[in-house]
C-alpha cells in the first residue's frame, strides 16, 4: 500500500494540481516559487486537520474575487473550497486497513480515495454575519462621513474570521466516478465521512499515513548557543571549574567519575550501535571515511554542564585516539544531522504500536542546503536503505520520501522519472502551478530519443529544470561567447536564470518533445550548415563528404544539413528559402501564460561595404557571419589573433567573403581559440551578430523582463 496520487486545489498557487508520487522517492523540482514547499505545506494542513493553522491568504489568490462576488449577491458565485485528494493504491492484504474508505460492497478497483475539504460552514451563515458586522459597523460611524468602515468587502471579514467560517469536512471518492486524470463525471457528488459513521474523518486519514518534515533551514554551526537553562549550566560548570584545583586531590572521586565514564561509554555503545551502523551505509568519503563513536565527557570540568554530558566523536584509528564532533567539517555534520533526525522520525512512526499507520511520507526540503556535490549524491543514494527497517515491507508498513530540490546533482543520481515538474504559469492575482509527471514522458517517447535525453541530460545539464529559460547553441565557441553577447545585446536577460545546452544541429531537433513538454521559453541558436549537392539532406551534421559537401550558402541550389531547421523551425531545407523565412516562420509564439515559446535564430544576410563595393553575404556558421559583422574589426592588424584577418590589398568583396568561408572550414583552423582570443578584447569594440541579437531581444521580450519584475506578490510560496 502506497499513497499515489494527490490533488490539490485553491491552496496558494496551487490551483488545481494533479501530483503522482513515484513508491519510494519522489522529487520536486522547478524554479523559485513554483509551488514545490506549498505542497507539504498543504499536506500538513489537511492531514493534521488543525483549523488554526489555516490563515486567508492560503486561498488561491486567483480565487479571492470570487469571495467578493458573492458578497455581492452575484448569480452563480460561491465562497472558495480548499481541498485534497488523496488516492492510495491498495491490494488485497490492505483492504481491512481502509475499509472506511471503500465506496460500496462490491468495490473491486485496486485505488481508494478520500478527500479532506476546508469549506464554509455554512454559506449562507456566513453572507449573514458579514453583513451584521458591516451593518454595526456603519452605525458606529454615525454622522462622520469621512469615516471609512472596516468591512468593505466580504473578503476584509474573512481575513479576520477565517478560522471560524471555515470546518474540515471528509468524503470517500469512488474511483469508478472518475476518468483516467481522476477528474469527476459530471455532477458526481462524493459521499460524505460523518462522526455518527464510525470513526471521524481525520481519525481515519491518521490511521493511513503519518507525514513527517524535514525543513532546510537546519541552523547547524560549530558555534554555541543555548537556551536559559543552558546558560545556568555554564554558570554552574564556570564554577565547578573556578574551583577544580581546590578538589584536585580527590582521587576517589576522579576514579568514581572514570568508572561511570566507562560503564556509560558502553551503555551508549550499545543504544547507538543499530544508529551507527545505518550512518556507515552513507560510504562517505570513502576507506578513509572516520568512524563514528558516542562517548560521554563525564570530567570534573563538565560534568555540571548537561549539554556537554555527552559528544559525537570521530575515531582516528583503533587504538582509542579521538577527537570530537567540532573538528569535522559543517558538510558532514549536516549530513548525519539529516540521517539521524530521519532515523529519528522513522522510528517515532513504527513506535505507535497499535496505532501505527501503515504509510509513512517524509518530505524532506532541499537536501542540498550545506552539503557539497558529493554529500548530495551520497544522501539521496543511500537514505532510502538507512530507512528501510528490517521487516517493514512484510509487515505491510512502507515509507515514501518527497525531495524538494535545487541541486541538479541530485537529478543525476536518481534519474528522471522519479521527477515531477513544478512549472509556473500566470502572473499577479492570477499565478498558479501545473505539476508535469516526467515518468509519464519517458513511457511516451521513443525508447532511443529517450535514452539519449535521459543520458545527455544526466551527465550536462540537469539544471533545466530550475530554469525560466533554455538557450540551444551550436557549440563550444556560442556557449563561450554567450554570456558577453546578453550584456550587449540583450542585458536584462541578466536578471533570468538561463540553461544554456550546448547542442549541435544534427541533434537539437531531438529537444522538440522534451521543451516543448516543459513548455519552457526556449532560444535556439545555430548554423546555416549549407552543403551542396541534390536530395535530401544528411541525418549527420558532417563537414563535407559523399553527394553533399560544405558550400557558401549562395551557391546556387544549397541546401541546409541543419535537421533543426529541416525538422523543426522554420522547417525549410533550401537555403534560399531560409535566408528569406520572415521572424514568424522562426517561431512558435508562447501561450498567454508566457510559456511555450520557441524561437529559432541562424545567420542571415548582411550587407558588406567597402569603398564603392557593395554586396550582400550570409556566414555558413557563427564564425563567418562574426567576421562579416564586423568586418573591419576582424581585419584590423590588431586583431590578427582571431584568425580571421584575410584581406588582401586589391582583393575584392567577394573575394573577402570567400577567403573568409576558406578560413573558418580549414582544418587549421581552431575555433575555441578564436572565442578565447575574442573573450580577450574590449567587448565595446565588436558587434553581437545580428541574428543572435535579435534572437536574445526576442526572448527578453517573450519573459517580458522588465514588466513582470516585481508583480510577483510577496508569500506566494514555493
Amino acid at each position: 500500500m502506497y499513497l499515489e496520487v494527490i490533488r490539490i486545489k485553491n491552496f496558494r498557487r496551487l490551483v488545481d494540481v494533479r501530483i503522482d508520487l513515484d513508491r519510494d522517492i519522489s522529487i520536486f523540482v522547478g524554479a523559485n516559487n513554483s509551488g514545490k514547499t506549498s505542497v507539504a505545506q498543504a499536506m500538513h494542513f489537511f492531514v493534521s486537520g488543525v483549523r488554526d493553522r489555516a490563515a486567508f491568504h492560503d486561498i488561491s489568490a486567483c480565487r479571492w474575487n470570487d469571495i467578493d462576488d458573492f458578497g455581492d449577491g452575484n448569480a452563480g458565485a460561491a465562497l472558495p473550497v480548499l481541498s485534497l485528494d488523496l488516492w492510495f493504491a491498495v491490494g488485497q492484504a490492505d483492504l481491512h486497513r481502509v475499509v472506511d474508505l471503500l465506496p460500496s460492497l462490491d468495490w473491486q478497483g485496486s485505488r481508494v480515495g478520500v478527500r479532506i475539504e476546508f469549506a464554509p460552514r455554512n454559506e449562507s451563515g456566513t453572507l449573514a454575519h458579514f453583513n451584521e458586522r458591516r451593518e454595526r459597523a456603519r452605525e458606529n460611524a454615525g454622522e462622520n462621513m469621512e469615516y471609512v468602515a472596516p468591512l468593505r468587502s466580504l473578503r476584509e471579514f474573512l481575513e479576520g474570521e477565517f478560522k471560524k467560517e471555515y470546518e474540515f469536512k471528509y468524503f470517500v471518492l469512488d474511483q469508478t466516478q472518475f476518468d483516467d486524470d481522476l477528474d469527476p463525471n459530471q455532477g458526481y457528488e462524493p459521499q460524505e465521512l460523518f462522526r455518527d459513521q464510525g470513526r471521524a474523518g481525520k481519525d481515519i486519514v491518521n490511521s493511513l499515513i503519518k507525514i513527517d518534515f524535514l525543513h532546510a533551514q537546519r541552523h547547524l554551526s560549530d558555534s554555541e548557543g543555548g537556551s536559559r537553562a543552558q546558560e545556568l549550566s555554564k554558570h554552574l560548570s564556570r564554577f565547578y571549574q573556578r574551583n577544580l584545583q581546590r578538589y584536585g586531590d580527590d582521587y576517589n572521586a576522579v576514579m568514581a567519575l572514570a568508572d561511570s565514564e566507562s560503564n556509560f561509554n558502553q551503555h551508549l555503545k550499545r543504544v547507538f550501535s543499530n544508529t551507527l551502523q545505518r550512518l556507515a551505509l552513507l560510504g562517505y568519503p570513502g576507506l578513509s571515511n572516520p568512524r563514528l563513536m558516542i562517548k560521554s565527557a563525564l570530567n570534573p570540568a563538565t560534568v555540571m554542564s548537561s549539554h556537554d554530558g555527552a559528544h559525537v566523536h570521530y575515531a582516528l584509528n583503533d587504538e582509542g585516539l579521538t577527537l570530537p564532533d567540532r573538528y569535522s567539517g559543517l558538510g558532514f555534520k549536516n549530513l548525519i544531522y539529516m540521517v539521524v533526525e530521519l532515523l529519528d522520525l522513522h522510528a517515532q512512526w513504527l513506535g505507535q504500536e497499535d496505532k501505527c499507520p501503515p504509510l509513512h511520507l517524509a518530505f524532506i526540503e532541499e537536501p542540498e542546503a550545506h552539503l557539497h556535490v558529493q554529500l548530495q549524491q551520497v544522501f539521496v543514494k543511500k537514505v532510502l536503505e538507512i530507512l528501510t527497517a528490517e521487516g517493514e515491507a512484510a509487515d505491510g508498513f512502507h515509507t515514501q520520501l518527497a525531495l524538494t530540490t535545487h541541486s541538479p546533482h541530485i537529478l543525476y543520481e536518481r534519474g528522471f522519472r522519479p521527477i515531477r515538474y513544478f512549472r509556473r504559469e500566470g502572473i499577479g492575482a492570477q499565478q498558479a502551478t501545473q505539476v508535469l509527471n516526467l515518468s509519464k514522458f519517458y513511457r511516451d517517447s521513443p525508447t532511443q530519443r529517450r535514452d539519449f535525453l535521459d543520458r545527455y541530460l544526466k551527465l550536462s545539464h540537469c539544471d533545466i529544470f530550475f530554469a525560466d529559460a533554455a538557450i540551444l547553441v551550436e557549440g563550444n565557441v556560442e556557449r563561450l561567447l554567450l554570456p558577453q553577447m546578453i550584456a550587449n545585446s540583450a542585458p536584462a536577460l541578466q536578471s533570468c536564470y538561463l540553461c544554456t545546452l550546448e547542442i549541435g544541429g544534427a541533434h537539437a531537433h531531438v529537444f522538440r518533445p522534451f521543451i516543448e513538454f516543459l513548455g519552457i521559453a526556449t532560444l535556439i541558436i545555430t548554423d546555416l550548415d549549407s552543403v551542396s549537392g541534390h536530395g535530401e539532406a544528411d541525418q549527420g551534421h558532417e563537414e563535407g563528404g559523399g553527394a553533399q559537401s560544405v558550400c557558401m550558402p549562395e551557391t546556387p541550389g544549397a541546401i541546409t544539413s541543419n535537421q533543426v531547421l529541416a525538422q523543426w523551425l522554420p522547417e525549410k531545407t533550401e537555403i534560399d528559402e531560409l535566408l528569406a523565412a520572415v521572424a514568424e516562420e522562426k517561431c512558435v509564439q508562447a501561450n498567454h501564460f508566457g510559456l511555450g515559446g520557441v524561437r529559432v535564430t541562424y545567420p542571415c544576410t548582411v550587407k558588406l561595404s567597402y569603398g564603392d563595393e557593395e554586396i550582400r553575404r550570409a556566414g555558413r556558421t557563427f564564425e563567418v557571419a562574426f567576421a562579416l559583422d564586423n568586418l573591419s574589426f576582424t581585419q584590423h592588424s590588431a586583431n590578427t589573433d582571431l584568425r580571421l584577418c584575410v584581406h588582401e590589398p586589391g582583393g575584392g568583396l567577394d573575394q573577402l567573403a570567400q577567403r573568409l568561408h576558406e578560413k573558418v572550414h580549414s582544418s587549421n583552423f581552431k575555433k575555441t581559440d578564436f572565442a578565447l582570443a575574442l573573450l580577450a578584447k574590449n567587448p565595446d569594440s565588436w558587434n553581437v551578430p545580428e541574428y543572435i541579437a535579435e534572437g536574445l531581444r526576442w526572448l527578453e521580450s517573450t519573459l517580458d523582463i522588465a514588466t513582470n519584475e516585481g508583480d510577483q506578490p510577496e508569500g506566494g510560496g514555493q
